[in-house]
């Protein structure tokens, strides 16, 4: 059972002012869950019904430090960021930045993504295409961020996750630089590449005129239909499919 103490803390971790205060963030539901209990993080706090803390109760000893909460599912409706709460809600530390960036390997560079679902996705993306870098405009929004670790699946496992200037980040990059733009060169015009920085602008205002400057090459993909543009991370998706070595 949760102290109101408990409640209180877990829902304010919605709130990216808390994480950063605590250097925690929540992962729930049992297939997440399950992914960062196999993992080596640092699991603060566990909250579980009952039928699912039993069935993994070897996931759970794996991390002793961790103070395991039984739940009905009423408690769980309490604090879910869910629609639907789902058996289970971790509360994980932050770990470490990873301070070294990728200077001649595939990553993929984002300017100014504010929605936290397509954040999570393209890390997912990411991951997909064994891309082992995502590097963040200081301005994206939290991948900490519930919806965030939500979209990405377990991807915040395997894939480094930087916040930088991406002015400066490019500057140092050796590959090409590659920008979607509704503009830019035809994607089936342009050859899977060994390595470059697929750079993804916001989503209403794509890449920032600043940024435009410094890449090697406008890329788009051609459309057929009446649609204005696509989704930032389903235009991610179509992009390292057709640019990453197969």
């Amino acid at each position: 059972m949760l102290s109101k103490a408990q409640n209180k803390y877990i829902r304010s971790l919605t709130q990216q002012k808390f994480r950063k205060e605590f250097n925690v963030f929540i992962a729930e539901g049992d297939k997440i869950a399950r992914e960062w209990l196999i993992s080596d993080a640092i699991v603060k706090i566990i909250v579980a019904e009952s039928s699912w803390a039993e069935t993994y109760k070897e996931l759970i000893n794996r991390h002793p430090q961790a103070e395991l909460c039984i739940v009905n599912e009423a408690e769980l409706e309490q604090i879910t960021n869910l629609q639907t709460a789902n058996k289970v809600l971790l509360v994980i530390e932050i770990p470490g930045e990873n301070k070294k960036l990728p200077v001649d390997e595939w990553c993929i560079a984002l300017d100014n993504i504010q929605d936290p679902g397509n954040l999570g996705t393209i890390i997912r993306i990411a991951d997909w295409f064994g891309i082992k870098h995502v590097v963040c405009s200081p301005d994206c929004a939290d991948y900490y961020n519930p919806k965030v670790i939500q979209a990405g699946m377990g991807s915040h496992l395997r894939v480094a996750l930087h916040k930088t200037a991406l002015e400066g980040f490019i500057a140092q990059y050796k590959m090409p630089v590659l920008a979607a733009t509704l503009s830019g060169e035809n994607i089936t015009k342009t050859e899977r590449l060994k390595a470059a920085v697929l750079l993804i602008g916001n989503e209403s205002k794509g890449v920032s005129a600043e940024l435009l400057k410094h890449v090697t090459k406008e890329i788009t993909i051609p459309g057929k239909g009446g649609a204005e543009s696509l989704n930032a991370a389903v235009s991610a998706g179509i992009l390292c499919a057709m640019l990453t070595p197969s």
